[in-house]
Formats: structure tokens, C-alpha cells, sequence
């Protein structure tokens, strides 16, 4: 199982990924270890979690939210 996530940065600004346990990347967002992107914005939250089958698609939904306006994925977030 892969989750597509949507971390809310201390900027205000919107990171998204996949991962096969979401806590874990957070912590590893967190701790400076996650993407170049967390670290230089500092990782606060998990705003957003969706569940996907495998990696394929997993990869796919992930491409297609990073795609996206800020005001698109705002809209996403709110739908949790």
C-alpha cells in the first residue's frame, strides 16, 4: 500500500510525495532527512493523506497533484 501526501511546510507552502508509511516520512521531513524541499522550509504537517494500490499509480496521482495550483490543492485539502 502507497499513500500520496500533502505536507504543510512553516512557509505556508504545500510539499506532496508518496510513501508506504506516512508517519515515517513526516519524521524523516522533520529530522532534515526528507526532500531538499522540507528541509529548506521546515516540514509542520500532514495536511492530507490518499491511499493508492501501488507504486504506478501512487507515482501518477502524484505528478498530476504537483501539476496543480496552490488553489487546487487547497481545494483537495479541504475535501478530507
Amino acid at each position: 500500500m502507497y499513500f500520496v501526501y500533502i505536507v504543510e511546510c512553516a512557509d505556508k507552502s504545500l510539499y506532496t510525495g508518496i510513501t508506504t508509511d506516512v508517519a515515517r516520512r513526516l519524521a524523516e521531513h522533520k529530522a532534515g532527512r526528507g526532500a531538499k524541499y522540507t528541509r529548506a522550509r521546515r516540514a509542520g504537517k500532514i495536511v492530507y493523506t490518499e491511499r493508492k494500490l501501488n507504486r504506478s499509480t501512487a507515482s501518477r496521482r502524484e505528478a498530476e497533484i504537483k501539476s496543480w495550483t496552490r488553489a487546487q490543492k487547497l481545494a483537495l485539502v479541504r475535501t478530507k
